[in-house]
């Protein structure tokens, strides 16, 4: 087992709505993840779907935070877009109602309470799609492995600086 000195806790977070195709990106990754992940300690990965403020206490408890959703940044379909820190308020998820929580007032909250993860970076594919289906389109089914090796990579970094 990897584990980072000083027991830091790094969270891996897959967020998003499983019925509008391409917005399950989030939850869709988590299974190549939690197998890719295993052998540190020190990690958790968690379904966070669209849970909305109930994941307040999740970020709070987190030294590293790596989030995982649909982010629509009017990229080409597919795109891996990848945001640190403070980068990631300025950027939306997906919303499919106008009534939804954004997974932005969230960290909003945090920032509030002053708890947010010190470190923090979001890991996302441009949708090709968000008709209603349960399957991700062709094209971000294809971008799973490069944004699985991401959160891989990104995940040994912290371990390796701490």
């Amino acid at each position: 087992m990897k584990t980072m000195e000083n027991n830091k806790k790094i969270t891996v977070l897959g967020i998003g709505n499983l019925l509008y195709s391409d917005e399950g990106v989030g939850i869709h990754i988590l299974p190549l993840l939690e197998e890719q992940l295993s052998h540190y300690e020190n990690v958790e990965v968690l379904e966070g779907s669209t849970d909305g403020m109930r994941l307040l206490g999740t970020i709070e408890e987190t030294d590293y935070l790596i989030i995982i959703d649909a982010i629509h940044a009017g990229k080409d379909a597919g795109t891996i877009i990848t945001l640190v820190d403070d980068e990631i308020p300025a950027y939306f998820g997906v919303k499919m109602s106008i009534h939804q929580l954004g997974f932005q007032e969230v960290l909003s909250a945090a920032k509030i309470r002053e708890t947010c993860p010190k470190h923090m970076i979001m890991f996302g594919i441009q949708p090709a799609s968000l008709e209603l289906g349960l399957q991700l389109s062709h094209i971000v089914q294809a971008q799973l492995p490069q944004l699985a090796e991401k959160v891989v990579q990104q995940v040994k970094k912290w371990c390796e600086a701490s």
